[in-house]
This record gives C-alpha cells, structure tokens and sequence, in this order.
C-alpha cells in the first residue's frame, strides 16, 4: 500500500530555505504558478515543498483555500517528484481564486513536475561524460 501523508520533513518552514530556492533555484513557469526548485545533493533524502501565498491573493478564506488545494496535489502526486528537491510555490498575482481547484491545478502542475524529473536526472549523466 502506498503511503499518501504529507509529513513534516516534506515541507520548506524556514525562511533561509526559501530564500535559498528564490535566490539559486530553478524557475518553472505555468499559466497561475511558479515553481521555484532548487536541486539538493543526493545524498539529503527526498523532497520539500512550500507555498508563498501573499495577501494580494486575497482574503485569509481564499489563500488557506489555495494552499489546501496545492498541499493535496503534491500529497497525491508525490510518488512524481524525483530526486532531492526543495520546491517553492508562488501564485502568480493574475490567478483567479475563485477558479482554484484539484482539476486545474493537476493540468497546470503536473507537466512541470515531469519536466523538472526530465531536468533534473540528465544533468547528473551529462556532466560525468
């Protein structure tokens, strides 16, 4: 049986972490977020996640929603993520909050998770040859 918790060690809290991602992590752009990466050695075992919802967003109701939202996709879609990353996701200021559900933001976020699995393992190969 798999395992679908979203524990503790799964999440960015502090804030040099997130400023580490801002500063010399990846961007990965979609229509409503963007995805700040930053790949860690291999040898810190797996991933992290945090959100930056701001309040230009909207009212508390709409942002606890948004993260609700976002904190279920990578909950359910976790066995996607590869490798040792720290992930930093931003709405972008142009979302619709009243649009914001599962449905959307698996169509929007579930290609940037492969493209940065298909980023993230060649980079190792190329630079040993």
């Amino acid at each position: 049986m798999i395992c679908l918790t979203h524990p503790r060690a799964h999440r960015l809290i502090r804030r040099p972490d997130f400023v580490s991602c801002y500063n010399t992590g990846r961007r990965y752009f979609s229509k409503n977020f963007i995805l700040f990466v930053l790949f860690r050695p291999s040898g810190e075992p797996g991933w992290r996640m945090g959100m930056a919802v701001t309040r230009k967003t909207g009212p508390a109701v709409t942002r606890n929603r948004i993260k609700r939202v976002i904190r279920e996709f990578f909950r359910l879609n976790q066995h996607e993520i590869c490798g040792s990353l720290d992930i930093a996701v931003v709405p972008k200021r142009s979302m619709d909050p009243d649009r914001v559900n599962l449905k959307s933001v698996s169509q929007e976020l579930l290609p940037l998770l492969r493209t940065i699995c298909e980023n993230s393992t060649p980079k190792s190969g190329s630079e040993a040859s």
